[in-house]
């Protein structure tokens, strides 16, 4: 696994990247713009899967663990949802087409060219109005969600950025008071790379009950899951 990522992400990446003067994601957008129909999500969630298990692999959470992702927003049914992380804009895309009218989505990016092709595909799949993307540190929006962004409780967490950020973040979280009693937090990627502290945090708690989803890398047949934990307040 490790060696594929390595591959995928170093080598072949900036071999491409040099050759075709632009980022992998810019490419994987045009592939989107050129071949998906405006204004339909699942088309743009089908076309990015579709281009990264054939062409280039990229770090969305993929059609498999997608499913899980799938699943629990609508177990979940938040009217308030947060994402951390949003890379190219697939998961955002992914929950939001999946959201209640009047449901809101936001999404909170640090890198800021990832952030611009985010914005661009989400506006491509038609759902803006439900999802705001955020661009900065999580640990300096998350604090800003209540006042800045009128924020009461979440209803709804998927944590998908840095792993070394979900342990902190979660904290900070329960700190700022976002979560309420049936709060669902899912975390990607807990076996590889893998977020060992934030599995050994949640399910240590007696403010969260987990429950895990053994799954694939994206677009890999590498082993990997996904771990919800309901926050019991």
């Amino acid at each position: 696994g490790t060696a594929a990522l390595i591959w995928n992400e170093i080598i072949r990446e900036k071999v491409t990247n040099f050759i075709m003067n632009q980022s992998k994601e810019q490419r994987i957008l045009n592939f989107v713009l050129q071949n998906a129909v405006r204004g339909d999500p699942c088309s743009v969630v089908d076309t990015i899967d579709k281009y990264c298990s054939q062409k280039e692999w990229a770090m969305n959470v993929g059609n498999e663990k997608g499913l899980i992702l799938d699943k629990t927003v609508e177990e979940a049914n938040p009217s308030v949802a947060l994402e951390l992380g949003t890379y190219c804009g697939y998961s955002a895309v992914r929950i939001s087409r999946l959201l209640k009218a009047g449901a809101r989505l936001l999404t909170v990016e640090f890198n800021p060219e990832f952030a611009a092709i985010a914005k661009q595909m989400i506006e491509f799949a038609g759902v803006q109005d439900k999802v705001k993307l955020l661009e900065g540190p999580s640990e300096e929006i998350i604090p800003q969600l209540k006042k800045k962004y009128e924020v009461d409780t979440l209803d709804f967490v998927f944590l998908d950025h840095w792993k070394d950020r979900y342990t902190p973040d979660t904290i900070l979280l329960q700190e700022c008071n976002l979560l309420r009693k049936g709060s669902v937090l899912l975390a990607d990627n807990v076996i590889f790379p893998g977020a060992p502290d934030f599995l050994n945090y949640v399910r240590k708690s007696p403010h969260f009950q987990c429950t895990n989803y053994p799954s694939h890398l994206e677009y890999m047949e590498v082993e990997d899951a996904m771990e919800k934990a309901v926050f019991l307040g």
